[in-house]
């Protein structure tokens, strides 16, 4: 009898659990899945596959806001903006996922004091609070977009100012508003269009296939996505995962694009919270 294989159940349990440990302790030995970043101890995810640009409509995500306040961009009157402004610039994965709060780099708004007059007008908070930064507590949309999302765009994007200023470019470079307009889809209360015609504006325009995302029939957000030299490439088929939850809002045959009625100033204290509602978290 060989003298190292179980003689008993009992012993049987044991072998089987030292093996499991064993080889659970040789995988991480090799460690090739994981890196840790400058000491800090933040797991490192695999580099992303491409770049999101994610677009807002105001005429539909600004009536959520019930309440205003002075850094909504919704109550600014004449000046509440009537084009797609930006969400954010998101590096996803081919399958669907994406990697999140990749380091703890905090925001600065001073890093970006040159361009907070483009930000301001096309990049601008839709709505009054403050979402939650990565590691606890609450912060700007700027704030939180640059550490969830920005933090993850290295080595294309390795510091916050060229985050803004490379999203800001790209967003000026591919004009959907602009391009739409020309196809004759312009805001619209009472226009319906067709969701194909839509994509097909943005095809012809930039080579590639958009992805949209509605709310009871118009228009949220607007998906582009470009490769990591940002050329247009197709944006990615998401995960089932994602396409459940995203199934609550898809877009029918006919769309709107609603003109944004502004909202009037009010008591900052009687403002609703930040809601993400359909950002890629």
């Amino acid at each position: 009898m060989n003298p190292f294989l179980p003689k008993s159940k009992s012993d049987l349990l044991l072998w089987q659990v030292l093996v499991f440990i064993i080889s659970v302790l040789g995988g991480l030995c090799s460690g090739s899945s994981l890196e840790i970043n400058g000491g800090d101890g933040v797991a490192a995810p695999r580099e992303f596959d491409y770049f999101k640009l994610a677009l807002q409509w105001p005429g539909t995500v600004c009536p959520r806001s019930r309440h205003c306040c002075s850094s909504n961009a919704c109550c600014r009157g004449s000046n509440a903006p009537t084009e797609f402004t930006i969400h954010g610039l998101w590096p996803d994965y081919n399958d669907g996922t994406w990697p999140a709060c990749c380091t703890r780099s905090s925001f600065d708004r001073k890093e970006i004091s040159t361009l907070l007059d483009p930000l301001e007008k096309y990049w601008p908070s839709l709505s009054c609070g403050s979402p939650s930064k990565c590691y606890g507590g609450k912060g700007s949309f700027w704030g939180h977009e640059w550490e969830k999302h920005g933090t993850c765009s290295s080595p294309v994007v390795r510091d916050e100012y060229n985050y803004f200023l490379t999203t800001l470019n790209v967003y000026f470079k591919y004009n959907v508003t602009r391009v739409l307009n020309e196809a004759g889809y312009v805001p619209s209360n009472s226009e319906k269009y067709p969701l194909g015609g839509i994509v097909s504006a943005i095809e012809n325009a930039f080579h590639a296939t958009p992805s949209l995302a509605c709310s009871n029939g118009a228009v949220k957000e607007l998906y582009l996505c470009f490769n990591k030299d940002f050329k247009p490439r197709d944006c990615a088929v998401r995960s089932s995962l994602q396409s459940e939850i995203f199934s609550q809002s898809s877009c029918p045959t006919y769309v709107s694009l609603p003109a944004h009625v502004s909202l009037g100033l009010e008591d900052d204290r009687t403002a609703v919270a930040w809601l993400p509602d359909n950002e890629i978290l």
